[in-house]
């Protein structure tokens, strides 16, 4: 995966591209709602969290260790949150999705959904990707509900697998969509990117 190359993704309902730091001021619309945050590893519900989070997801993209993303509302053309591709392994033809947010006036819209359909098909697609992984913190229900209701497989968990907030360490649930399941989840779960994307 090419972490310098501009990758622009866009479905009927959502435009992903690469998130930048001018995109602090519109982020701020969305991000100071503290209840995004709860199971996130760092916060951005303020101006100081919210400025060293876009900081640190462009310093990961610089070291090609993740590739954050803007989502873009295509309705209204307002940025509605962040997403990311991470843990790239070319070798193991695998990648994970997460680092995901979108505010609370954009969730259950449909949007988080057609930005998992737009990163799933370029992991299968261009990215050559046999294996798509996504993690939640175990506490997150409503995150792991999502992650079920767009046909992932919930592995197992993880115990005591990362530190987050406060210091404590969590226990992170392992989903993941393999390439021969892609196919059907298309058709199914995301026909109605598919069909207008």
């Amino acid at each position: 995966m090419d972490f310098s190359a501009p990758i622009v993704l866009e479905n009927n309902r959502v435009r992903l591209r690469p998130l930048e730091i001018g995109d602090f001021e519109a982020l701020k619309a969305v991000a100071f709602d503290e209840e995004l945050w709860r199971y996130t590893l760092t916060r951005g519900d303020d101006a100081v969290s919210l400025a060293a989070y876009v900081r640190q997801a462009l310093e990961a993209r610089e070291q090609g260790l993740r590739y954050p993303f803007a989502i873009v509302d295509r309705r209204t053309g307002a940025l509605a949150g962040s997403t990311s591709y991470y843990n790239v392994s070319e070798a193991d033809q695998r990648i994970s999705i997460g680092y995901t947010w979108v505010g609370r006036e954009y969730q259950r819209t449909g949007l988080n959904r057609g930005a998992k359909h737009l990163l799933l098909s370029h992991a299968f697609g261009q990215l050559g990707c046999e294996r798509v992984e996504l993690e939640t913190d175990s506490r997150n229900s409503k995150s792991r509900e999502a992650m079920a209701r767009m046909g992932a497989t919930e592995e197992g968990t993880l115990r005591s697998h990362r530190i987050t907030q406060g210091g404590i360490r969590r226990d992170t649930v392992i989903f993941s969509i393999i390439k021969p399941e892609w196919s059907e989840l298309r058709l199914s779960v995301f026909q109605e990117f598919e069909a207008r994307g």
